[in-house]
């Protein structure tokens, strides 16, 4: 079937249920609802669809395409429900189980006949976190329900005015009620609202007399202050006291009003550094562009004791002959630091005794590579783009260069561009079904790097490594599977990821032939390198990378502002595109 996905951003979502149509063999186009309504009508006169998809739309479908063909619209509500901020609603009443729906588009909004619906558990996690898992599981399956039933031709979609759909229409969810009033606001109250607002629209605050958005949220076990003080740094982001404990928040955005350069999300203590200092915080040292001086920066041990309960984006754990280096940075993204902080690690865990080392495993994004909002915040964005590059690149290369035992990567979501290479990598990919996979940096106007010209094709081939890095288009688990870009699916909810990677990494460790597997690993290893030296790839990938990062000229500069600011991109019609970082 020729399908339209019309979508406000090709985002997550859109990009799985564009893989996984394509997987069931429909011929998937797609425009983006951003570019207008006449884009939205060019793109259905251009294609003509038997059917149109649109997940999440943030602005209603022309009347007139609506009126002359099917349209699906995916809504992240049960079915009745209704409003343009459904899954805001659900997290602040703290809904223990929530749904998505179906429906057909009609004149009145979420009202349509439904198709499809589902429902999911709601976790204790951060909405967009929640988003691309939880929820994305379950308007995946509604959408591929929904498709085969109008492919059918029988099925007769259900009235929303049927008994037992109860109607209720929800406003949308406005910065006044996501307020967090510190002198009064417990943990658990300030901790549901950073978490609510996550990654759009965050919680609008106010910080040194400026006024912020504060984007995510995690609870600290010991340090206390005045409601509202903020108490130190840490890897990036800022501690800030309750009334009766402290959050962790990682990243802050100015407001676009406020004449900072850079109002877009980026790690808290950086905005935070070019803020005044408080009154009564003393003279203090000189300034920097990672963090405030007038906060102390408070780490936190690697491996983490059992009774400790704050938050760290990094983390070593071992049971027995395995070891399990997890990390976590918001939106995927790793930049120079998170990078080099991340390589040190991985030195510390191979100084421990194990067989079996599992990169990743934590819940939600694997990977995005390079941190472009860092990039282009920064005073030399062609500067912070080598560094950048390169701290991935002495990543992944460490990580090729482990010979001593087998490493696994463990994607709980997805990955994209230098994070897939970081997986592909080790010597194991073990995916959570529903992860979709960019292994692709055209998007973003870059030829690409992480050793990926050694990599990619090691994987699946050089006929479909071009074709992969060539159309740029996300790939679900299941194809990734099919291709040798991932050797194994855990067909597990989000939540359950971690434990059964933990199980099978626990097999995997008491293998016989797991002592075999690693000397044949290393001799593969050593005979490559006589082929081939890994740093001839990494010298030809990073001198074509380097010719575009220090070309003003070069599309990549516009295309990084474009993506990092929000701004409309190109059409992706005919073929989607993924989203680079």
């Amino acid at each position: 079937m020729d399908i339209l996905l019309v979508a406000s951003a090709f985002n997550s979502l859109s990009q799985r249920v564009f893989a996984e149509l394509s997987d069931e063999g429909h011929h998937v186009d797609v425009v983006l609802a951003s570019h207008g309504p006449d884009a939205v009508r060019d793109a259905v006169r251009e294609t003509s669809p038997e059917l149109i998809v649109a997940p999440m739309l943030k602005s209603a479908l022309p009347e007139d395409v609506w009126r002359d063909r099917t349209c699906l619209i995916v809504h992240p509500g049960p079915p009745g429900d209704r409003g343009p901020s459904a899954l805001d609603w659900a997290i602040a009443q703290e809904a223990s189980e929530w749904g998505v729906t179906v429906l057909q588009a009609e004149a009145a909004m979420d009202a349509g006949d439904v198709w499809a619906d589902g429902s999911f558990p709601v976790p204790p996690a951060g909405k967009s976190d929640v988003y691309r898992n939880e929820l994305a599981d379950a308007a995946t399956a509604a959408v591929l329900l929904a498709v085969r039933r109008y492919a059918d031709g029988s099925y007769k979609p259900r009235p929303q005015s049927e008994g037992g759909i109860h109607v209720v229409w929800r406003d949308f969810f406005r910065q006044e009620q996501r307020r967090i009033d510190w002198e009064h606001d417990d943990t658990a109250t300030v901790l549901r609202k950073l978490r609510g607002a996550d990654s759009q629209p965050g919680v609008r605050d106010e910080i040194c007399g400026r006024e912020v958005f504060l984007h995510g949220g995690h609870p600290e076990d010991r340090l206390r202050g005045e409601p509202g003080e903020l108490l130190a740094t840490r890897a990036g982001a800022v501690c800030r006291a309750t009334r009766d404990g402290a959050v962790w928040i990682p990243e802050l955005r100015p407001r676009k009003s406020s004449g900072d350069p850079a109002p877009f999300r980026r790690p808290a203590a950086s905005v935070l550094s070019g803020f005044p200092a408080p009154p009564g915080s003393g003279p203090g040292m000189p300034g920097s562009n990672d963090r405030p001086y007038w906060l102390p920066e408070i780490a936190a041990p690697l491996e983490l004791p059992p009774d400790r309960t704050t938050w760290t984006d990094i983390r070593y754990r071992q049971r027995g002959a395995v070891g399990f280096l997890t990390f976590s940075f918001p939106g995927g993204a790793m930049s120079t630091t998170h990078c080099r902080r991340l390589l040190a690690a991985w030195r510390y865990a191979l100084t421990r005794p194990t067989s079996v080392l599992v990169l990743g495993g934590a819940r939600d994004f694997f990977s995005n590579g390079i941190h472009l909002n860092v990039i282009e915040a920064a005073s030399d964005p062609a500067g912070e783009s080598w560094s950048n590059l390169n701290a991935m690149n002495d990543l992944v290369e460490a990580v090729l260069r482990t010979t001593d035992r087998l490493v696994v990567a463990a994607l709980g979501g997805n990955a994209a561009a230098g994070g897939v290479m970081l997986a592909l990598a080790a010597d194991e990919v073990w995916c959570r079904a529903g992860g979709v996979l960019n292994p692709h940096y055209r998007r973003m106007g870059l030829y690409g790097s992480e050793f990926w010209t050694y990599s990619l094709p090691r994987r699946v081939g050089a006929e479909t490594a071009e074709r992969l890095t060539s159309e740029a288009l996300p790939v679900s688990a299941a194809t990734a599977e099919r291709i040798g870009l991932v050797d194994r699916l855990v067909p597990v909810a989000a939540r359950d990821f971690a434990g059964e990677v933990e199980r099978l990494a626990a097999g995997l460790a008491q293998d016989p032939d797991l002592p075999g597997r690693i000397t044949a690993k290393a001799t593969a290893r050593h005979a490559d390198e006589l082929q081939r030296p890994l740093a001839e790839y990494r010298r030809d990938e990073l001198a074509r990378m380097r010719a575009v990062f220090f070309d003003p000229e070069a599309p990549y500069h516009a295309l990084r502002s474009a993506f990092v600011r929000k701004l409309p991109g190109d059409s992706v019609r005919p073929t989607a595109t993924g989203g680079g970082q």
